[in-house]
């Protein structure tokens, strides 16, 4: 019973998807009385001016950049918690930390301010080039706890071989932290997919708009809205996230239980 009803907000998606204007609303059922394919159609050629198509590749490509950002980033610097020793090693953690409770809009008007500086205002480089600089602090947190749960004698065996840190991080923390590593890039991948505030301060030109932006045009505040055609773009724009959760759910639900388990 509670599958269903967590699932029924999708069923009425999908369903919807397939229905007529004036039956969308007017009708409980939840199949439709008549089916209307035409909804995708048009969907498909009005969005952002073009197909969605374009929007659905600018989003895998913001995705994309986010996650190979926060993979990198984000295990370089859980790794240096984790295992290096440093001056204010300490107080550098708990300020990373003190960051989880930080609102995203209390830094987006000097974040704003900067980037319109540097010229990067429509453009993908404020959703992407951040995150090459280990911003989030929840994915540090989980990497440092997987890390903490691997033998240290692992390292002092390389360490015996001639390893520096580098290579430490390289040949022997890199591969054991996949788990990890995964459920980090599914996370990222997800969270900027769906994102709508930034995406919506930093873009505005329709050539450069996301699935977020792009659905969003189907909105018409005189009350002309087209939501047949964007409840089928909706149904479109959840495939990429399901099939990606579909071939990783095993290494997500492993990451997280076992970064939460351990240290």
């Amino acid at each position: 019973m509670g599958a269903i009803v967590m699932l029924y907000p999708l069923l009425w998606l999908l369903a919807s998807s397939f229905k007529p204007a004036d039956e969308i609303f007017n009708s409980a059922a939840l199949l439709p009385r008549s089916w209307d394919f035409g909804n995708y159609l048009r969907g498909w050629r009005t969005a952002a001016g073009t197909t969605f198509g374009q929007p659905l590749l600018n989003s895998i490509l913001v995705g994309a950049g986010a996650v190979a950002g926060n993979v990198i980033a984000c295990s370089l610097a859980a790794f240096a918690f984790a295992r290096l020793e440093f001056r204010f090693k300490r107080t550098a953690f708990a300020l990373m930390m003190v960051t989880i409770m930080l609102p995203a809009q209390v830094t987006i008007i000097p974040q704003y301010i900067l980037f319109h500086y540097l010229g990067w205002v429509n453009t993908y480089t404020p959703l992407i080039l951040p995150k090459f600089f280990a911003v989030d602090a929840f994915f540090i947190f989980l990497m440092v706890q997987f890390i903490r749960g691997i033998p240290r004698e692992l390292d002092d065996s390389a360490a015996l071989d001639g390893c520096n840190p580098g290579q430490i991080y390289l040949r022997v923390i890199l591969p054991l932290l996949r788990p990890a590593l995964v459920t980090t890039a599914i996370f990222t991948f997800l969270w900027t997919y769906n994102d709508f505030f930034s995406q919506l301060i930093y873009i505005s030109r329709s050539q450069l708009y996301t699935v977020s932006l792009a659905l969003r045009q189907f909105i018409d505040g005189t009350g002309q809205s087209e939501f047949g055609p964007m409840f089928a773009m909706s149904v479109v724009s959840l495939l990429p996230t399901l099939i990606l959760f579909l071939l990783f759910q095993r290494l997500i639900v492993d990451g997280i239980s076992t970064s939460g388990l351990k240290g």
